[in-house]
């Protein structure tokens, strides 16, 4: 079976329920006031880019790729828990950082929380380091902000 990965439109049908499953994975650990996510609406403004890997034919994760000026920001990285440890996380990401680097970016940050422990250990495999905050995130105990230089 072939991962096929391709810019999507997050208000689909497949966009809204990965982005629907992202959130309620991330209520199972955090609070809505601890969440700085995108909205599928949010994710439509100009300098987004939604990804959404598919498994033959099947929609089994996401990630998206904001355009911050100076850096890109990566937003939404979710997959399905059926497609969990199947190499789509990676795969999604090496999308990304393609995407990026075409983009003309060579660093990309992002937020996420320390108690999502998977997605944490898969960011510093990849190569992101811890940093402080950057854009209009302030400091906060369920924030954990990562860059890396492509």
């Amino acid at each position: 079976m072939t991962l096929a990965i391709a810019a999507e439109n997050p208000l689909s049908s497949d966009g809204r329920a990965l982005i629907a499953g992202s959130e309620a994975a991330l209520r199972k650990v955090y609070s809505a006031d601890e969440c700085f996510t995108f909205s599928a609406d949010e994710l439509t403004r100009p300098g987004i880019s939604f990804f959404v890997a598919r498994q033959s034919g099947a929609p089994v994760g996401c990630v998206a790729l904001c355009n911050c000026a100076d850096y890109a920001e990566i937003k939404r990285l979710f997959v399905t828990p059926e497609a969990r440890g199947t190499g789509t996380a990676r795969a999604l990401m090496a999308h990304l950082e393609a995407a990026a680097r075409a983009g003309g970016h060579r660093c990309l940050r992002l937020e996420t929380g320390p108690r999502l422990a998977g997605a944490v250990a898969l960011y510093r495999k990849l190569g992101y380091n811890q940093r402080g905050p950057f854009g209009a995130y302030a400091e906060h105990p369920a924030s954990l902000f990562m860059e890396k230089t492509l």
